[in-house]
């Protein structure tokens, strides 16, 4: 589901319907639009009638006169094999040529080939093969073979003719007739038969030519081409005409000065600070018109960039231009992904037209009342009834498992994990399987507790048809409405692996070895914290005016030097706020990062902040080669007392001997990465242990060297608590090991390769790193989610860790929905009401003390039982 072409609605086969919809029921318009009228010229609009052959007749003859054209009969569109018996049809007819994905060629020279294949085609590659049944010069003497020619190829056609008009260059254009659809008014804008590929945004036949179904186009962006708009023309403010070479470097900038000599402009102009005009025409360039008017011609920033884009060969500049692209909307079909025609067919009901990219631009609950009370004519209303009764029950299961929000064009991969797992379990609920055990990894992540009610009745449903559900889970609403719990522990890494206890949720919640028992029954709890730090509105980083997604222009501030938590609803704009937002705009101000934030007016405050760290669930390392101990660099360390090991001295030793990523110490039979990996072509790779090094990475004379009678193998198979002892004199060392026990990663080997490590150990990791790195106490710390896949336990350990970081003096912007956290929160910022384009506003904030007794909040009425003494069965009543 991660590619742009991937859709909330493709995701759940609801498009697939809607394709079938609009092509069986769908009423086309014309889509002619006057140029004349700019890019937002409204098309013609009126409904597509069926032209008959004397109506294409006069239509050629008014349009065409005088030029030669070819009449072709289209047999064959875009479809699969050889297509020989199309040839010995088209040879049967009398006719001598056709035309062959787009190439004429004489049937009887390819039928001579013989064989089954006489064109040469791929058998599973997609054809199109049309008759050419005349070629004729548009007169009207010839008005009666005109005629008549029409007819034979709308007959071979089944009602589709295709008219070949030659241009000046000896090219040819293509214009399609149908005898079933055309707008009279104009004759250019004709459909054959509607098609449900038609709307397929993933086929030829529907994508829209100017971007080919993306809905997207990568262009040179103003911004990242000039990222500080208060640099001086001749400082290098066009940063993209920069650090290209002496010879390079010296054109732009000789380039810049006759540019503002021409305009008078100082060369320590700022661009903040040029006339609009003049700012126009240093990205844009001058046009040939005003070029004559004004005297002058200068190609523009953006031309520039673009030409230099297209016409090169070499790799690396092509790489680095694009760190000046970002992608928008598609100029052609702005975003909406198809073709003119396609856009042009509508579905009525009432006086209401929509399209299928207006259907899909709507969220699922709009969408939903939407079908509910669409009507239809009687012929559309029997055809669209099977139909309509999937894309409704579809919709259904989105809103029963809380995605109401989201909309229906939404890309799979702008989802976040909880979010695109339950578009999977609603598909599946939507297939109507029986007998099958599913198999559920945390399915509430990102789910307010208010939608969790929603989602267990949805797994209950699929339990109550016949299958199986398998949830692996540490929500404890959801271990609480489990037939049968299974509780596996009791610790981390080594020390669990065992099943402590299973059965019904009060077994659990008795057995004295349980720690899951022990959260549930009470016996063990997170407190609610005896003193909040005091914060101070007047010293926050402030953003203003924050418009991204649905945010309705917001002021937030965000006080510094204590833990903020920013809940809501799902989809209520937490993650646009601080990720698209705050995040991305300091990054760019702190670190000058080429990224460009979400929509807003200005972040305030930001000079109170000298770092930025994102604390998110993203692997440490994308290879093997990546391990805890390379992360957090105490391998570093490691590798310098091994090299001062008296062997190690002896033998000339230095620190890079006992790296595996370099040449010298490492086994060169794998490369230092213990395994050897056999490609096996269409199956998946096998690795197999090196059988030189047996899987230590090193070489022999490596490990010939010890420390503290371990080898540097041995050492990185060794767990972090085991080798807190080793290292205990070893200050840096030390602290960077107890850091990562303390965030509870003390089982986790110093060289287990990131690729095993799971999200939320990966974040850990980076959260450990942090503990071990002295601070100035001035960072701005941004969590997504820090509890996904952690246990009460882990919770608890978590919530120490972000309180040192606070103490610290730093500052801890947490999106979140477990209530543990919240409620030790130093600040709440809550958004909503509720998601989607019903969100995006600031219900509530303050302390979670203010934010439980505010009435409008869903996140306070949840919270309230939690900071006073309620008994258990009153918070599972409130709930």
């Amino acid at each position: 589901g991660h590619t742009p072409r991937s859709t909330v609605a493709t995701t759940t086969e609801i498009y697939d319907y809607l394709r079938l919809l609009f092509a069986r029921a769908g009423a086309p318009t014309c889509w002619h639009a006057d140029p004349d009228d700019g890019p937002n010229a409204k098309p013609c609009g009126r409904p597509i009638s069926a032209t008959s052959a004397s109506q294409i007749v006069v239509n050629l003859l008014e349009q065409f006169a005088g030029r030669r054209i070819m009449i072709a009969a289209p047999l064959v569109r875009a479809r699969k094999g050889f297509h020989k018996e199309v040839l010995e049809a088209i040879q049967r007819q009398g006719l001598v040529r056709a035309r062959v994905n787009g190439q004429v060629l004489d049937v009887r020279e390819a039928l001579k080939k013989g064989g089954e294949n006489p064109l040469g085609f791929g058998r599973y590659e997609k054809h199109t093969v049309e008759a050419i049944v005349d070629r004729i010069e548009v007169d009207e003497g010839d008005r009666q073979r005109l005629a008549e020619s029409l007819e034979t190829a709308l007959k071979l056609g089944q009602g589709s003719v295709s008219i070949l008009a030659e241009e000046r260059d000896g090219s040819f254009t293509e214009h399609p007739y149908s005898e079933k659809l055309a707008c009279p008014e104009h004759p250019e804008c004709s459909l054959e038969e509607l098609e449900p590929r038609l709307f397929s945004f993933n086929a030829p036949q529907g994508a829209c030519p100017a971007c080919a179904g993306l809905g997207t186009v990568a262009e040179f962006d103003e911004e990242l081409v000039t990222p500080d708009p208060t640099v001086a023309l001749s400082a290098g403010a066009i940063e993209a005409w920069r650090k290209w070479g002496p010879r390079t470097n010296t054109y732009y900038s000789r380039l810049l000065r006759r540019f503002a000599q021409f305009f008078e402009i100082a060369p320590g102009t700022s661009i903040a600070k040029l006339p609009a005009r003049v700012r126009k025409y240093l990205y844009h360039g001058i046009g040939d018109e005003e070029a004559e008017s004004l005297g002058a011609s200068f190609e523009g920033v953006l031309p520039n960039l673009k030409r230099r884009f297209v016409e090169t060969e070499s790799e690396f500049v092509k790489e680095r231009l694009r760190q000046y692209m970002s992608s928008t909307p598609c100029h052609s079909c702005r975003g909406a992904r198809l073709r003119p025609e396609a856009l042009a067919v509508k579905i009525r009901s009432g006086s209401l037209q929509l399209s299928i990219s207006e259907t899909t631009a709507m969220n699922v609950e709009r969408a939903l009342a939407f079908f509910e009370s669409l009507t239809l004519g009687e012929a559309a209303k029997t055809i669209a009834a099977p139909i309509l009764k999937e894309i409704r029950a579809r919709l259904g299961f989105l809103v029963n498992v809380g995605l109401d929000y989201l909309t229906l064009d939404r890309q799979s991969a702008t989802l976040s994990g909880g979010e695109a797992q339950r578009i999977r379990l609603a598909t599946q609920v939507g297939s109507g399987l029986v007998g099958v055990c599913y198999v559920l990894d945390e399915p509430t992540i990102g789910l307010h507790q208010r939608d969790n009610d929603r989602l267990i009745d949805t797994l209950k449903h699929l339990r109550d048809i016949g299958n199986t559900v398998l949830v692996v889970e540490h929500d404890e609403e959801t271990i609480r409405a489990a037939d049968h719990v299974v509780d596996i522990g009791p610790g981390p890494g080594r020390h669990g692996g065992r099943v402590v206890v299973q059965g019904e949720v009060r077994a659990i919640e008795a057995a004295k070895e349980s720690i899951t028992g022990a959260f549930l029954s009470g016996r063990r709890k997170i407190e609610v914290p005896a003193l909040r730090r005091p914060l101070d509105q007047g010293r926050a980083v402030t953003v203003k005016g924050a418009r991204a997604n649905n945010l309705k222009s917001i002021d937030v501030a965000f006080p510094l030097g204590g833990m903020i938590c920013v809940t809501g609803v799902s989809g209520s704009g937490k993650s646009t706020l601080v990720n698209e937002v705050l995040l991305k705009q300091a990054k760019r101000t702190i670190h000058s990062t080429r990224v460009i934030a979400g929509d807003h007016d200005r972040v305030n405050g930001l000079s109170a902040i000298d770092r930025v760290v994102e604390v998110d669930q993203s692997p440490i390392g994308r290879t093997p080669r990546s391990n805890p101990a390379t992360y957090t660099g105490v391998f570093d360390e490691i590798r310098k007392l091994y090299a001062a090991v008296p062997e190690s001295k002896i033998r000339g030793y230095e620190p890079g001997r006992f790296s595996f990523n370099v040449k010298g110490g490492r086994c060169e039979a794998c490369a230092g990465q213990g395994v050897r990996v056999i490609e096996m072509h269409f199956l998946p790779d096998v690795f197999v242990t090196c059988e030189v090094c047996r899987g230590a990475r090193y070489n022999r004379e490596t490990l010939e060297v010890r420390y503290r009678g371990l080898t540097i193998a041995e050492l990185l198979d060794r767990t972090v608590e085991d080798s807190i002892p080793v290292f205990e004199s070893h200050p840096r060392i030390s602290r960077m090991l107890n850091c990562l026990k303390e965030v509870g990663l003390g089982y986790i080997q110093l060289g287990q390769a990131s690729t095993t490590l799971s999200g939320g150990e990966a974040q850990r990791v980076k959260l450990a790193t942090e503990l071990g790195t002295s601070s100035t106490g001035h960072a701005l710390y941004v969590l997504d989610e820090p509890t996904t896949g952690l246990h009460f336990a882990d919770v608890e350990r978590l919530l120490h860790v972000l309180s040192r970081l606070a103490d610290a003096g730093n500052t801890l912007v947490v999106i979140e929905h477990n209530l543990d956290v919240i409620k030790c929160a130093d600040w709440i910022i809550d958004l909503g009401p509720e998601g989607g384009e019903r969100g995006g506003t600031i219900v509530s904030q303050g302390t979670p003390e203010m934010v439980a007794k505010d009435p409008k909040s869903h996140t306070g009425a949840y919270l309230k039982p939690l900071l006073g003494s309620v008994s258990k069965r009153s918070l599972a009543k409130a709930r």
